[in-house]
């Protein structure tokens, strides 16, 4: 584990290396691959332990992301190494952030996807591979414009099969193979 916080560099990196790695390798969005070979992914890391800090940024990122130029940033991976270590705070936070996008007017505009180290399904355990579909290196928030999404779906014929497919290639994968493979993205330095 990391006795300092991580510095933002090693944040971005080492999240560049999940996308790469675990993302785009095992295909389990098959729309990231174009935004990350053009570099219009766009990292963002707040370093604020307070949740009230994290939605004041929050609320900014969403604005920016309204008001940029897709061609130029297409998504934005909001990063909170310091904040929401436990899943059920993340997880209770979510509905802050629904309530930022329906005071913001962005409902149908942007979309947030969520990731976390001990992400869990409602309907699944702890310790089930097909979780690791949402599990990441840091608790962060996935913001997607709906103009990208609807242009995704236009291209993929079966976008509602893609959860289903990656917890199949999980299960198959196995459990210590999956965790070997995200611990495989930290940049191993003490």
């Amino acid at each position: 584990m990391h006795h300092n916080p991580p510095t933002e560099t090693v944040v971005i990196d080492e999240t560049r290396n999940w996308l790469k790695n675990i993302v785009l390798r095992h295909n389990f969005c098959p729309f990231a691959h174009k935004p990350f070979k053009q570099e219009t992914i766009h990292y963002l890391v707040s370093q604020a332990s307070k949740p009230e800090i994290i939605a004041q940024t929050l609320m900014q990122v969403l604005l920016e992301l309204r008001d940029g130029d897709i061609s130029t940033i297409e998504t934005t991976l909001f990063i909170t190494p310091n904040c929401f270590a436990e899943f059920g705070d993340y997880n209770e936070f979510l509905n802050v952030v629904d309530l930022l996008i329906e005071q913001l007017n962005l409902q149908g505009v942007i979309q947030v996807a969520s990731f976390h180290p001990a992400y869990q399904f409602a309907d699944l355990s702890a310790d089930d591979v097909r979780n690791y579909t949402n599990r990441s290196l840091y608790p962060m928030f996935h913001l997607i414009l709906e103009e990208s999404i609807e242009h995704a779906r236009a291209t993929h014929p079966d976008v509602h099969a893609i959860p289903q497919t990656n917890m199949a290639l999980l299960e198959n994968q196995g459990l210590t193979e999956t965790v070997r493979q995200l611990a495989d993205c930290r940049q191993h330095k003490a």
